[in-house]
């Protein structure tokens, strides 16, 4: 899931940034309201995360203008808890609104209660449940399990699975998976992306006869249900 966050706050920026980096994120920060409206409409983004207050166009303006092409869930923050202030926000299409100073947490779970709501919206509940063999992905309530067994998996572990099944049978290479996983350039002296594999793999496929994900040497890697010799 791909996040924009438009706060001129370049501290609290910083802090979104990192904080729903390690949420499993992609998130990318503006620090006003004209290269975050661009942004906002040129990119694609599951939700924007914006601050009400700016310099340039203020939040609600950047908000107006968003509304005219797109629908993408917004998220505003607000120094001022008044009630009229929050209604403002609502009416000009936000879809929900937090007061500064908030709970890191809060915020995760009112992200994570929009996206749930987006999926519903766009997708029958069939649609958000990815399925292989004995392997079970539910996208809306972030939940994997195999042979009915829970798989505690890590944000980025889940997003890591979820491209693989998405793309069953089709082998992604280590350059694409950090594209796409970690939003990030590859880097041949990094091994992010084997170590995420192998952790996956010690959830996914050891304490099961079964492999699912394989090593296709010097290509990558591919999920799929082979034949058992």
């Amino acid at each position: 899931m791909k996040l924009l966050v438009i706060e001129d706050e370049t501290k609290l920026a910083e802090y979104l940034q990192k904080g729903l980096g390690e949420e499993g994120f992609v998130v990318d920060a503006a620090h006003n309201g004209i290269d975050g409206l661009h942004l906002a409409t040129e990119q694609p983004y599951d939700l924007i995360i914006l601050d009400g207050m700016l310099p340039g166009i203020d939040g609600l303006a950047v908000l107006a203008a968003l509304r005219q092409s797109r629908q993408t869930p917004v998220l505003m923050l607000t120094a001022r808890a008044q009630v009229e202030d929050r209604v403002k926000g609502l009416q000009a299409g936000a879809d929900d609104y937090l007061v500064k100073p908030f709970a890191f947490s809060e915020l995760v779970a009112r992200i994570h209660a929009l996206l749930r709501r987006g999926l519903q919206a766009q997708a029958t509940p069939e649609a958000t449940v990815l399925r292989m063999a004995d392997l079970e992905l539910d996208l809306l309530r972030h939940r994997a399990t195999r042979a009915g067994q829970r798989l505690d998996l890590t944000a980025k572990e889940f997003n890591l699975l979820s491209l693989l099944l998405r793309r069953q049978g089709e082998v992604l290479s280590r350059t694409e998976l950090a594209s796409q996983v970690w939003d990030m350039n590859f880097d041949s002296e990094t091994n992010v992306v084997e170590v995420a594999v192998r952790r996956l793999r010690l959830k996914l496929d050891a304490p099961f006869e079964l492999p699912l994900l394989h090593t296709v040497r010097g290509m990558g890697y591919v999920l799929e249900l082979r034949p058992e010799a």
